[in-house]
């Protein structure tokens, strides 16, 4: 029972961190599904404690993949920065100063041509930390269109969710 409990935070953190948006939301539901199932006919199987043991954690499972569902880019978000953060930090950071906020491409998914971005932001002043509690859509003079999220990762670094089809410096949102 504990190495599939483990084996299944494993890949959930992997595919939160590795795989695309839309791939990972996919992945994380089936890895759920899949280990609740084992730990289910591992409970009925056995009697007395082991079975109320893996019986409580298949709900552990089902109430945290609610959770997981309704919050799937907040966790995805912070997971990625977690342990991704670094590379992401050094690549904006040795941008070249200019007067827009530093930025790189954090996440993105899209179909048959209309893609979303998500960018990581740099702020030194933290000027979008009043925007990143209002709702869409966002309008920040620190950035060159109005956005649909923006969300604090760490002082100073935000992911900001654009508009799909709108990308940073291009088009209208320049």
């Amino acid at each position: 029972m504990a190495i599939c409990v483990a084996a299944s935070l494993v890949f959930v953190v992997l595919s939160l961190t590795f795989a695309s948006s839309d791939l990972g939301a996919v992945l994380c539901f089936g890895i759920a599904l899949v280990s609740a199932l084992l730990l289910f006919a591992f409970g009925v199987a056995k009697k007395g404690r082991q079975r109320l043991a893996a019986l409580l954690v298949v709900m552990t499972y089902v109430f945290a993949a609610m959770l997981l569902k309704s919050n799937y880019s907040l966790v995805r978000d912070h997971v990625r920065w977690l342990l991704l953060s670094g590379g992401y930090k050094a690549q904006v950071l040795a941008q070249p100063p200019s007067e827009e906020l530093k930025h790189a491409e954090w996440d993105g998914w899209g179909f048959a041509g209309a893609d979303t971005t998500v960018f990581l932001v740099f702020d030194p002043t933290d000027s979008l930390a009043g925007a990143a509690e209002a709702p869409p859509p966002i309008k920040s003079r620190a950035l060159p269109c109005e956005v649909v999220r923006i969300r604090r990762l760490a002082r100073q670094w935000y992911a900001v969710l654009f508009y799909t089809d709108t990308y940073w410096g291009q088009g209208a949102c320049k």
